[in-house]
């Protein structure tokens, strides 16, 4: 069956692999972005393909999002300001974007009839609460204005769901990573960035001592849990939230030891390239590590990428495509 699906955020690194994965499953998709953080190359393939439609527009103003949301099926909202660091410099943009960009998408898509508003969450909602692993139901206090703002996410669809009726599914990503992600910038990902750094044999800067460990999630994974939270037909899987993760953890230094492995393959004077480590960053949390119980007992989700697994595809993806 042929759904019509509104991608918000759809030439951002997780939103551009959302569409063409859904394009590529015959599916109708409309992309809404104002390429703040986007990028047009992201998506310039998929132009030509008849079912994508892509709106140039802000979550921001209510009209857009209703233009994005007219006859739509399905919301996969993935727009927002992310970078915990931008929103400590600019709480007031990573706000408008994040909440009221958020509700105005909840509004169009209540409005509109949409089936189901499927969203991107955040492993940042845990906070300060040191409980390992993450648990869905037992978070902290928010330590940055970026978590703050995803956890007004949560509060509203749940409230939309039972005010309105409007169906939600809220996938709080644990640092996601692969083909796609920009390595450029002020707030880049650690894991792109250092990619970058390696390939040009520049020193990696790890904040703190490196024993911070992370959950890193291949992309794959999330488009496989934006799938499952789109389609499931359990009503005891609707209306709540879920770790979208591996479910392992590792640290930075780790990681850095398997980029330089992974890319040694290319160039072995990469496995020569020095670390430097600097200081704590603030508002960072030390360890993130997911609980997937929740997601494997009510959508039957089944990681297919381990971490290794998915830093060899993505470092492959890296090479051709940064070099």
């Amino acid at each position: 069956m042929q759904f019509k699906i509104v991608i918000t955020g759809g030439a951002g690194f997780i939103g551009s692999n959302l569409c063409e994965y859904f394009l590529s499953k015959g599916h109708l998709v409309t992309c809404l972005d104002n390429f703040a953080t986007g990028h047009h190359y992201n998506i310039e393939k998929l132009l030509d393909d008849d079912n994508f439609t892509l709106i140039e527009g802000d979550i921001r103003n209510l009209e857009d999002c209703r233009k994005a949301t007219l006859n739509a099926d399905y919301v996969l909202h993935q727009a927002a300001l992310g970078s915990v660091p931008r929103s400590i410099n600019d709480p007031v943009t990573s706000n408008d974007v994040n909440v009221s960009g958020f509700l105005n998408m909840l509004v169009a898509s209540r409005d509109a009839g949409v089936k189901r508003f499927v969203f991107a969450a955040s492993s940042s909602t845990y906070g300060d609460s040191e409980v390992l692993p993450k648990v869905e139901d037992v978070i902290g206090k928010p330590l940055s204005p970026y978590a703050i703002t995803k956890y007004v996410n949560e509060l509203y669809a749940d409230i939309f769901s039972k005010t309105y009726g409007l169906e939600t599914i809220g996938l709080r990503y644990f640092n996601v990573f692969g083909r796609k992600q920009d390595p450029n910038g002020a707030y880049a990902a650690v894991i792109p960035k250092f990619v970058m750094q390696l390939m040009q044999k520049e020193s990696p800067v790890i904040n703190g001592d490196g024993n911070y460990s992370r959950d890193f999630t291949y992309i794959d994974n999330v488009i496989q849990m934006n799938e499952l939270a789109m389609t499931t037909q359990n009503k005891d899987a609707i209306n709540t939230v879920y770790n979208t993760a591996y479910g392992d953890s590792v640290t930075l230094n780790e990681m850095v030891a398997l980029l330089k492995e992974y890319l040694s393959v290319f160039d072995g004077a990469v496995a020569s390239v020095p670390v430097v480590y600097g200081p704590n960053r603030a508002g960072d949390i030390p360890h993130s590590l997911a609980s997937i119980d929740k997601a494997k007992r009510l959508l039957n989700y089944n990681p297919n990428y381990s971490f290794k697994s998915g830093l060899k595809e993505a470092v492959s993806w890296y090479w051709e495509n940064l070099k």
